[in-house]
């Protein structure tokens, strides 16, 4: 099984700031790009961020402008700068390799999932 290490996570206050990383095997079966998805108690799973082999971005519109997603030159690691944190980012984090069209494709790989927690 293809293990994707996630790490990052933790506790601040609102107006602080996280950095996520995922690293995946150069192994793992990516499918169009990678990114994080998150799961709040009692609500829906959600697309986060994602970036593309060539770089293009997406981001969930509740976050645009504060959180930045990013690659590093071999594209086996991603990053997820998160600034301005707001109390309705808290969730868990996962991290995926499969994402098109905001969705996650059958095949992906999965982070182990890291909890954000921002307190108000």
């Amino acid at each position: 099984q293809v293990h994707l290490v996630e790490s990052g996570g933790g506790l601040v206050q609102a107006g602080g700031s996280l950095r996520l990383s995922c690293a995946a095997p150069r192994m793992a079966f990516v499918i169009n790009a990678m990114g994080w998805f998150r799961q709040a108690p009692g609500k829906q799973r959600e697309l986060v961020a994602a970036i593309s082999s060539g770089d293009r971005t997406n981001y969930a519109d509740s976050v645009k402008g504060r959180f930045t997603i990013s690659r590093d030159k071999g594209e086996n690691t991603i990053y997820l700068q998160m600034n301005s944190l707001k109390p309705e980012d808290t969730a868990v984090y996962y991290c995926n390799t499969g994402i098109l069209r905001g969705r996650y494709q059958p095949g992906a790989s999965w982070g182990q999932g890291i909890q954000v927690t921002v307190s108000s």
